[in-house]
């Protein structure tokens, strides 16, 4: 069996253009439809949306992985790369290691991509790391690197990257494919088939000890917005996330070749989902904002504590939606106070209520419709 980089044409991938060429047309009216409706969105909505995507990539990133992270935690951090008010939380070293790398990755969309930027991306996600040989430079180990799943006594090698010797040389080459291929690089590529194309390239490469993954879908980040010139607002590790198995098959059936359509038109589809993501999330901010400015004066303390609190459950609503009983826990009201104030809320227009008696549930109202 031979891997991608034992070709004798790697690394020069091939692709059929045609194939790609409506999804490309789509990412960008999409981009240019979301980057519209942000421009919407208050500077400091827009600044929390920032924060809500990178601390969801940044849990979904290392989920991909088989790496559980406190949300918590990882945003606290990401608050705090932004100058912004954080509850100053005792953050553990994975935490802060991925929260800093995709701050530096949305940050730095603009500079150059260097091996010192790789570098510094692998210190950051590897901080804390005791267990690992090769931090914050490529892998030196003389085994192979090989990604295997099975009984250890009969694995099954799922994939084979290039020896330990050679991965400097590599890198060079795919630093030079990096700058040819840029929107100011002598071979442009499209948005969407660049990013695909890095993606896949740099885990076949697969140069550093741990991490590959996470860097890799950094680099298509990165790739993305410098094709439009602003850091992207997309969810890829939360599309990822959700169907993670498509991903790893997507991946191991395109790194035995050269000719990738199979895997650019997998990673077209789930940019494209990404987007739809990011676009429902800016118009849930949108939502918010009207919803405040239609209540602005005619509601309580308590009230205003409980919608803070079901906001911030985002595009997935509060569990099961808000009972009576969810208000006391949350405003410290009596039954009876918490009943009012729900009723008044739905009259308000700012929830709607389903169910009755113990299985009322009241959800947010973003509709904009209004009884009173």
């Amino acid at each position: 069996m031979t891997w991608s980089w034992q070709q004798q044409d790697w690394p020069h991938f091939r692709w059929d253009d045609a194939a790609l060429a409506e999804f490309e047309a789509q990412h960008l009216r999409q981009s240019g439809i979301l980057l519209g409706a942000s421009r919407h969105v208050s500077e400091n909505d827009r600044t929390r949306l920032i924060v809500e995507l990178i601390t969801d990539e940044a849990v979904k990133t290392s989920r991909i992985e088989g790496e559980l992270l406190d949300r918590e935690s990882v945003q606290s951090s990401i608050l705090r790369n932004f100058g912004l008010t954080s509850d100053h939380r005792r953050v553990q070293p994975a935490e802060l290691g991925i929260a800093d790398m995709l701050t530096n990755v949305y940050k730095t969309y603009h500079q150059p991509l260097t091996h010192e930027t790789l570098f510094r991306w692998h210190e950051m996600l590897t901080n804390g790391r005791r267990d690992l040989t090769d931090i914050g430079h490529y892998r030196t180990h003389s085994d192979p690197m090989q990604i295997v799943s099975g009984r250890l006594d009969k694995p099954k090698v799922h994939f084979e990257a290039p020896p330990s010797e050679s991965v400097s040389a590599e890198m060079d080459v795919f630093m030079a494919w990096w700058a040819d291929t840029s929107p100011e690089g002598r071979s442009p590529l499209p948005s969407l088939t660049r990013a695909g194309v890095a993606h896949l390239y740099f885990v076949c490469v697969h140069p550093f000890e741990d991490g590959n993954g996470r860097i890799g879908r950094a680099l298509a980040e990165k790739s993305l917005a410098e094709y439009h010139g602003s850091p992207t607002l997309i969810a890829l590790s939360q599309t990822v996330e959700r169907a993670r198995k498509d991903y790893y098959q997507a991946l191991e059936r395109n790194n035995r070749g050269l000719e990738i359509t199979d895997w650019l038109l997998y990673f077209a589809r789930t940019v494209l989902e990404a987007q739809a993501t990011s676009q429902k999330l800016v118009d849930f901010l949108i939502a918010k904002t009207k919803l405040y400015d239609r209540l602005h004066g005619r509601i309580n303390e308590r009230q205003r504590k409980a919608l803070k609190r079901m906001f911030r459950e985002g595009l997935e609503g509060f569990e099961g939606g808000l009972s009576a009983d969810n208000y006391m826990r949350i405003t410290g009201a009596s039954r009876a106070t918490a009943t009012r104030d729900l009723v008044d809320l739905v009259e308000k227009g700012a929830l709607t209520k389903t169910g009755r008696l113990k299985g009322t549930r009241y959800w947010l109202n973003l509709s904009g419709s209004s009884r009173t």
